[in-house]
Protein backbone atom coordinates (compact mmCIF):
# COMPACT_ATOMS: atom_id res chain seq x y z
CA UNK A 1 0.00 0.00 0.00
CA UNK A 2 1.15 3.24 -0.46
CA UNK A 3 0.84 4.70 2.93
CA UNK A 4 3.77 1.96 3.64
CA UNK A 5 6.10 3.69 1.52
CA UNK A 6 9.48 3.53 2.76
CA UNK A 7 10.80 6.50 5.02
CA UNK A 8 13.56 7.16 6.52
CA UNK A 9 14.32 10.15 9.43
CA UNK A 10 16.92 12.19 10.92
CA UNK A 11 16.65 14.93 13.43
CA UNK A 12 18.63 17.96 13.13
CA UNK A 13 18.23 20.23 16.10
CA UNK A 14 14.53 21.83 15.87
CA UNK A 15 13.55 20.13 12.63
CA UNK A 16 13.49 16.78 10.93
CA UNK A 17 14.44 15.51 7.51
CA UNK A 18 11.71 12.02 5.99
CA UNK A 19 11.68 10.99 3.19
CA UNK A 20 13.30 8.34 0.83
CA UNK A 21 14.78 8.49 -2.66
CA UNK A 22 16.04 5.73 -5.05
CA UNK A 23 17.53 6.39 -8.75
CA UNK A 24 14.32 6.11 -11.20
CA UNK A 25 11.54 4.97 -8.57
CA UNK A 26 10.56 7.70 -6.30
CA UNK A 27 12.22 11.03 -4.30
CA UNK A 28 10.19 12.78 -1.88
CA UNK A 29 11.71 14.62 1.23
CA UNK A 30 10.11 16.85 3.32
CA UNK A 31 10.67 18.82 7.01
CA UNK A 32 7.10 18.73 8.62
CA UNK A 33 8.04 21.65 11.23
CA UNK A 34 8.98 23.88 8.09
CA UNK A 35 5.55 22.68 6.21
CA UNK A 36 7.06 21.90 2.89
CA UNK A 37 8.34 18.95 0.68
CA UNK A 38 10.44 18.38 -2.32
CA UNK A 39 9.65 16.13 -5.29
CA UNK A 40 6.64 13.91 -5.32
CA UNK A 41 7.76 10.75 -6.73
CA UNK A 42 5.28 8.65 -4.49
CA UNK A 43 3.45 10.36 -1.76
CA UNK A 44 3.64 8.43 2.13
CA UNK A 45 0.42 8.96 3.72
CA UNK A 46 1.73 10.77 6.80
CA UNK A 47 3.18 13.69 3.85
CA UNK A 48 -0.46 14.79 3.49
CA UNK A 49 -0.55 17.16 5.23
CA UNK A 50 2.50 19.56 4.18
CA UNK A 51 0.86 22.25 2.69
CA UNK A 52 3.97 23.59 0.33
CA UNK A 53 5.74 21.26 -2.01
CA UNK A 54 8.73 22.07 -4.03
CA UNK A 55 9.31 20.07 -7.14
CA UNK A 56 13.29 20.24 -9.11
CA UNK A 57 12.23 18.74 -12.10
CA UNK A 58 9.47 16.67 -14.13
CA UNK A 59 11.00 13.43 -14.30
CA UNK A 60 8.30 10.44 -13.14
CA UNK A 61 9.97 9.77 -9.97
CA UNK A 62 9.90 13.22 -8.81
CA UNK A 63 6.56 14.10 -9.98
CA UNK A 64 4.22 11.08 -10.54
CA UNK A 65 2.09 11.38 -7.29
CA UNK A 66 0.94 14.66 -7.83
CA UNK A 67 -2.78 13.81 -8.82
CA UNK A 68 -2.50 11.49 -5.73
CA UNK A 69 -1.13 13.95 -3.35
CA UNK A 70 -3.77 16.45 -4.46
CA UNK A 71 -6.57 13.86 -4.11
CA UNK A 72 -5.99 12.96 -1.09
CA UNK A 73 -5.94 16.62 0.69
CA UNK A 74 -9.11 17.10 -1.38
CA UNK A 75 -10.78 13.81 0.32
CA UNK A 76 -9.63 15.28 3.67
CA UNK A 77 -11.06 18.64 3.12
CA UNK A 78 -7.98 20.18 3.79
CA UNK A 79 -7.03 23.49 1.98
CA UNK A 80 -5.73 23.18 -1.75
CA UNK A 81 -1.79 22.63 -1.66
CA UNK A 82 0.67 25.27 -2.88
CA UNK A 83 2.62 23.47 -5.69
CA UNK A 84 5.92 25.65 -7.16
CA UNK A 85 7.52 23.69 -10.04
CA UNK A 86 9.58 24.82 -12.86
CA UNK A 87 7.85 27.47 -15.16
CA UNK A 88 8.50 25.43 -18.26
CA UNK A 89 6.32 22.51 -16.75
CA UNK A 90 3.08 24.28 -15.42
CA UNK A 91 1.02 23.81 -18.29
CA UNK A 92 2.06 20.68 -19.17
CA UNK A 93 1.14 19.99 -15.36
CA UNK A 94 -2.09 21.40 -15.54
CA UNK A 95 -3.20 19.48 -19.16
CA UNK A 96 -2.40 16.45 -16.73
CA UNK A 97 -3.77 17.11 -13.89
CA UNK A 98 -7.52 17.50 -15.58
CA UNK A 99 -6.89 14.40 -17.93
CA UNK A 100 -6.65 12.48 -14.21
CA UNK A 101 -9.62 15.11 -12.80
CA UNK A 102 -11.92 13.73 -15.93
CA UNK A 103 -10.80 10.20 -15.35
CA UNK A 104 -11.40 10.62 -11.57
CA UNK A 105 -14.38 12.53 -12.07
CA UNK A 106 -13.12 14.30 -9.34
CA UNK A 107 -11.56 17.90 -8.78
CA UNK A 108 -7.89 18.71 -7.69
CA UNK A 109 -7.91 21.96 -6.57
CA UNK A 110 -3.99 23.49 -6.17
CA UNK A 111 -2.18 25.96 -6.70
CA UNK A 112 0.66 25.71 -9.41
CA UNK A 113 3.48 28.26 -9.36
CA UNK A 114 5.69 28.36 -11.91
CA UNK A 115 9.45 29.56 -10.65
CA UNK A 116 12.62 29.96 -11.89
CA UNK A 117 16.27 30.49 -11.16
CA UNK A 118 16.77 33.45 -8.95
CA UNK A 119 12.94 33.45 -7.46
CA UNK A 120 12.27 34.01 -3.92
CA UNK A 121 9.07 32.67 -2.12
CA UNK A 122 8.61 33.55 1.46
CA UNK A 123 6.71 30.96 3.05
CA UNK A 124 6.22 32.58 6.28
CA UNK A 125 7.50 35.77 8.23
CA UNK A 126 10.55 33.78 9.50
CA UNK A 127 11.20 31.24 6.21
CA UNK A 128 12.12 32.10 2.66
CA UNK A 129 13.09 29.75 -0.36
CA UNK A 130 15.39 30.88 -3.10
CA UNK A 131 15.81 28.68 -6.24
CA UNK A 132 18.90 27.59 -7.93
CA UNK A 133 18.83 26.49 -11.35
CA UNK A 134 20.76 23.00 -11.56
CA UNK A 135 22.28 20.47 -14.18
CA UNK A 136 20.18 17.40 -15.60
CA UNK A 137 18.77 15.92 -19.10
CA UNK A 138 15.48 18.38 -18.41
CA UNK A 139 15.08 21.80 -17.03
CA UNK A 140 16.02 21.87 -13.21
CA UNK A 141 16.53 23.76 -9.59
CA UNK A 142 17.35 23.41 -6.66
CA UNK A 143 16.24 25.12 -3.35
CA UNK A 144 17.46 26.64 -0.54
CA UNK A 145 15.90 27.45 3.02
CA UNK A 146 16.53 30.25 4.83
CA UNK A 147 15.33 31.56 8.49
CA UNK A 148 14.77 35.22 8.82
CA UNK A 149 16.01 36.81 12.01
CA UNK A 150 16.40 40.24 13.05
CA UNK A 151 19.26 41.82 14.59
CA UNK A 152 20.08 45.08 15.93
CA UNK A 153 22.10 47.07 13.70
CA UNK A 154 25.72 47.53 14.51
CA UNK A 155 25.99 50.97 15.13
CA UNK A 156 22.74 50.87 17.73
CA UNK A 157 24.49 47.82 19.99
CA UNK A 158 25.87 50.25 22.92
CA UNK A 159 22.55 52.03 23.20
CA UNK A 160 20.58 51.67 25.88
CA UNK A 161 17.03 49.72 25.83
CA UNK A 162 15.20 53.80 26.22
CA UNK A 163 17.75 54.95 23.37
CA UNK A 164 16.60 52.19 20.87
CA UNK A 165 13.19 53.03 21.92
CA UNK A 166 13.02 56.37 20.89
CA UNK A 167 14.82 55.93 17.81
CA UNK A 168 12.02 53.33 16.73
CA UNK A 169 9.18 55.90 17.87
CA UNK A 170 10.85 57.95 15.33
CA UNK A 171 10.73 56.13 12.86
CA UNK A 172 14.34 54.72 12.41
CA UNK A 173 14.87 51.13 11.56
CA UNK A 174 17.11 49.95 14.34
CA UNK A 175 17.63 46.35 12.74
CA UNK A 176 18.38 44.65 9.69
CA UNK A 177 17.41 41.09 8.26
CA UNK A 178 19.94 38.49 8.79
CA UNK A 179 19.54 34.76 6.75
CA UNK A 180 20.67 31.74 7.83
CA UNK A 181 21.07 28.80 5.16
CA UNK A 182 18.73 25.87 7.04
CA UNK A 183 18.09 23.28 4.43
CA UNK A 184 19.91 22.93 0.44
CA UNK A 185 18.05 20.34 -1.80
CA UNK A 186 20.11 19.80 -5.09
CA UNK A 187 17.54 17.22 -6.58
CA UNK A 188 18.90 15.67 -9.71
CA UNK A 189 21.89 17.21 -10.85
CA UNK A 190 25.74 17.26 -12.56
CA UNK A 191 28.26 18.76 -10.47
CA UNK A 192 27.50 22.33 -11.53
CA UNK A 193 24.47 22.71 -9.50
CA UNK A 194 26.28 22.48 -6.52
CA UNK A 195 29.10 24.43 -7.93
CA UNK A 196 27.32 27.21 -9.24
CA UNK A 197 25.34 28.14 -6.04
CA UNK A 198 28.10 28.15 -2.78
CA UNK A 199 25.46 28.50 -0.58
CA UNK A 200 24.93 24.23 -1.07
CA UNK A 201 28.06 23.92 0.34
CA UNK A 202 26.84 26.08 3.72
CA UNK A 203 23.68 25.55 4.43
CA UNK A 204 23.38 23.83 7.79
CA UNK A 205 21.47 20.62 5.97
CA UNK A 206 22.36 19.59 2.41
CA UNK A 207 20.30 16.86 0.73
CA UNK A 208 22.12 15.91 -2.50
CA UNK A 209 22.18 13.25 -4.73
CA UNK A 210 24.90 10.65 -5.49
CA UNK A 211 23.47 8.36 -8.09
CA UNK A 212 26.72 6.73 -8.92
CA UNK A 213 29.20 4.99 -6.76
CA UNK A 214 31.30 2.05 -8.58
CA UNK A 215 34.84 3.01 -10.04
CA UNK A 216 33.98 1.95 -13.35
CA UNK A 217 31.14 3.98 -14.43
CA UNK A 218 33.04 6.66 -15.97
CA UNK A 219 32.16 10.79 -14.69
CA UNK A 220 31.85 12.01 -17.93
CA UNK A 221 29.12 9.99 -19.42
CA UNK A 222 27.31 10.40 -15.83
CA UNK A 223 27.74 14.18 -15.89
CA UNK A 224 25.97 14.40 -19.02
CA UNK A 225 23.31 12.11 -17.76
CA UNK A 226 23.20 15.26 -15.17
CA UNK A 227 24.28 13.01 -12.18
CA UNK A 228 27.22 13.20 -9.29
CA UNK A 229 29.67 10.23 -8.87
CA UNK A 230 30.86 9.24 -5.23
CA UNK A 231 34.69 10.68 -6.77
CA UNK A 232 33.00 13.84 -7.46
CA UNK A 233 32.16 14.68 -3.83
CA UNK A 234 35.95 12.96 -3.15
CA UNK A 235 37.10 15.76 -5.25
CA UNK A 236 35.20 18.48 -3.92
CA UNK A 237 35.15 17.28 -0.16
CA UNK A 238 37.10 20.69 1.50
CA UNK A 239 33.90 22.55 0.18
CA UNK A 240 31.30 20.85 2.13
CA UNK A 241 31.15 23.35 5.23
CA UNK A 242 27.61 21.51 6.09
CA UNK A 243 26.86 19.72 9.41
CA UNK A 244 25.02 17.73 8.01
CA UNK A 245 25.18 15.88 3.64
CA UNK A 246 22.44 13.32 3.58
CA UNK A 247 23.93 11.32 0.14
CA UNK A 248 20.78 9.90 -1.74
CA UNK A 249 19.46 9.14 -5.09
CA UNK A 250 21.05 6.00 -5.44
CA UNK A 251 21.51 3.86 -8.59
CA UNK A 252 19.19 0.66 -8.68
CA UNK A 253 22.35 -1.04 -10.02
CA UNK A 254 24.14 -1.53 -6.65
CA UNK A 255 22.62 -2.91 -3.45
CA UNK A 256 23.31 -1.60 0.21
CA UNK A 257 26.38 -3.55 0.99
CA UNK A 258 28.19 -2.15 -2.67
CA UNK A 259 26.97 1.62 -1.60
CA UNK A 260 28.39 1.69 2.02
CA UNK A 261 31.43 -0.26 0.86
CA UNK A 262 32.27 2.29 -1.99
CA UNK A 263 31.59 4.74 -0.46
CA UNK A 264 33.46 4.23 3.31
CA UNK A 265 36.46 3.61 0.80
CA UNK A 266 36.93 6.65 -0.58
CA UNK A 267 35.62 8.73 2.55
CA UNK A 268 36.68 6.62 5.33
CA UNK A 269 36.14 9.63 7.78
CA UNK A 270 32.46 10.35 6.16
CA UNK A 271 33.51 13.64 5.84
CA UNK A 272 34.46 13.89 9.82
CA UNK A 273 31.42 11.85 10.51
CA UNK A 274 28.95 14.57 8.61
CA UNK A 275 27.85 12.38 5.66
CA UNK A 276 24.30 10.45 6.36
CA UNK A 277 23.61 7.57 3.52
CA UNK A 278 20.51 7.03 2.83
CA UNK A 279 19.95 3.84 2.34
Amino acid sequence: MLKNLPVKTIAYKEFTIEGYSRAAVQTYWRIPEFKLGFDLGAQPWSFMGTPSWFVSHTHLDHIAALPIYIARRRMMKMEPPKIYLPEHAVENTQRVLRAFSQMDRGRLPCELIGIGAGAEIELSRELVVTVTATKHTVPSLGFVVWERRRKLKDEFQDLSGDQIRDLRLSGQEVTAERRLPRIAYLGDSAPEGLDNCPVMYEAEVLIMEMTFVAPGHRRERIHKMGHIHLDDVVSRQDHFKNKLVIASHFSTRYHVKQIQSAVEKKLPDMLDGRLNLWL
